[in-house]
């Protein structure tokens, strides 16, 4: 992948101007454009000279410099004198665009730092230091007489897949010189974008998020990607939408891997998955992950508090209603013989203490609940004369008032007689004296 590449010095040095002209930088027939013509003229003429096979002329790059020679603004701030000549819709101080972009000021002390240059093994004898643009760097690279890399470009594309991409506000390699050597190359039995002799491929448009962002035209292993609004440095500008084309030229299905693609169409069709940002592979996205992970795991702690606070509740309500049945049922009832205190109380207190203590010697005589011996006491007894008479008749006179509570109520006794009150005793006695 090239993006805004220097490529072709004979198609993109005649591209300034026109691309001047459509920027709106310089008015046709304008004095500024008769100079600008003038200095084309004489690039023109050293390149018929011999000089097309060369990286770098000297009157040809004069072209560009005398754009924005012709641009400047000299009443303006220092600030915005000049044309950014790498985004042409930014303004800039004398050096036309040297202090772009702007994030330049955190970068170039991030890579001055001590830690940064041992990770990337710097030599540390170097005490210049980085800076975006260097002057003795650039020379070094300033072949005169090497031969531009149009004369490597058709053989590269019979092996491999090329992509070239430019950003429509760039002056410097802008897109128009670059349409321009694809335009005049011929590569793979072809010239151009021809998909057959006179049938070139058509110009798709690309959309990204539904807006759209450039056009795509694809012949014979090449490429051509034009971004919208975009400057000489397209990852800057649009990161997303260039990692989308770098996906598309690789051939990842991002949806292959779980991922989620975004919406990217070309000529209104997805075509593969193939997107940034909210995928597996991006930072983004595992920060994400993780803060969902995190947020999994409170809440299955919160839900893991909850189910045990029921199960305590649940727990401590059966315990508690255990233990108030039990308590309950010791204060129950439990009949004459169950011991509890206050029906001992009541018991005594209604004079009925003998008789339930008799009730508890009784015996079931139809069961044979009793003891043989028994029997023979009570018939002894039964010899003896009662109350001490030798007779054992009881006169009237001899009776002893029993106490009441020896007797039942007047319910019937053990031979199914009542035993009436005590006052029909008395009236009885008296009434047989």
């Amino acid at each position: 992948m090239i993006g805004n590449g220097w490529i072709s010095p004979v198609d993109q040095y005649l591209a300034y101007l026109p691309y001047a002209y459509e920027k709106g930088l310089v008015k046709a027939d304008s004095d500024a454009a008769k100079r600008i013509e003038s200095q084309q003229a004489l690039c023109i003429k050293i390149l018929n000279d011999g000089r097309k096979d060369s990286v770098d002329s000297p009157e040809c790059e004069a072209i560009m410099i005398a754009i924005l020679e012709e641009t400047k603004n000299k009443s303006a701030n220092r600030d915005q004198v000049c044309v950014n000549m790498y985004d042409v819709r930014l303004r800039d101080d004398l050096s036309c665009g040297m202090n772009w972009p702007p994030d330049l000021a955190t970068v170039t002390p991030y890579l001055h730092r001590k830690d940064v240059l041992n990770a990337l093994h710097v030599n540390p004898d170097k005490k210049t230091g980085w800076t975006e643009c260097n002057g003795a760097v650039s020379a070094n690279f300033r072949a005169k007489n090497s031969p531009p890399s149009i004369t490597l470009l058709p053989d590269l594309l019979a092996e491999v897949p090329i992509t070239l991409f430019s950003g429509d506000q760039d002056l410097i390699c802008n897109h128009i010189g670059t349409e321009s050597l694809i335009q005049n190359m011929k590569w793979n039995g072809g010239k151009g974008m021809e998909l057959s002799p006179g049938v070139f491929s058509p110009i798709r448009d690309w959309t990204f998020e539904g807006e759209p962002a450039g056009t795509y035209q694809e012949s014979r292993n090449l490429s051509y990607v034009k971004f919208y609004n975009s400057s000489h440095m397209v990852p800057f500008d649009y990161p997303r939408r260039t990692r989308d084309m770098f996906d598309r030229f690789i051939g990842v299905d991002i949806s292959a891997i779980g991922g989620d693609p975004t919406d990217s169409r070309i000529d209104g069709e997805k075509g593969p998955f193939v997107s940034v940002g909210d995928h597996p592979n991006s930072t983004k996205a595992e920060e994400d992950k993780a803060k969902q992970l995190h947020d999994a795991e409170w809440k299955a702690y919160y839900r893991s508090g909850e189910v045990a606070l029921i199960v305590v509740i649940i727990v401590g309500g059966i315990w508690g209603y255990f233990i108030w049945r039990a308590r309950k049922s010791a204060s129950e009832y439990q009949g004459v013989d169950g011991g509890d205190e206050g029906r001992e109380s009541l018991i005594a207190g209604m004079g009925l203490d003998n008789f339930r203590r008799k009730e508890r010697n009784r015996r079931d005589l139809e069961a044979a609940d009793f003891d043989e011996r028994e029997l023979d006491e009570l018939d002894e007894g039964a010899k003896k004369p009662l109350n001490g008479h030798s007779n054992g008749k009881l006169n009237t006179r001899d009776r002893v008032p029993q106490n009441d509570s020896s007797f039942s109520l007047g319910g019937e006794t053990s031979d199914g007689e009542g035993s009436g009150s005590e006052r029909d005793r008395r009236m009885a006695g008296r009434e047989k004296s």
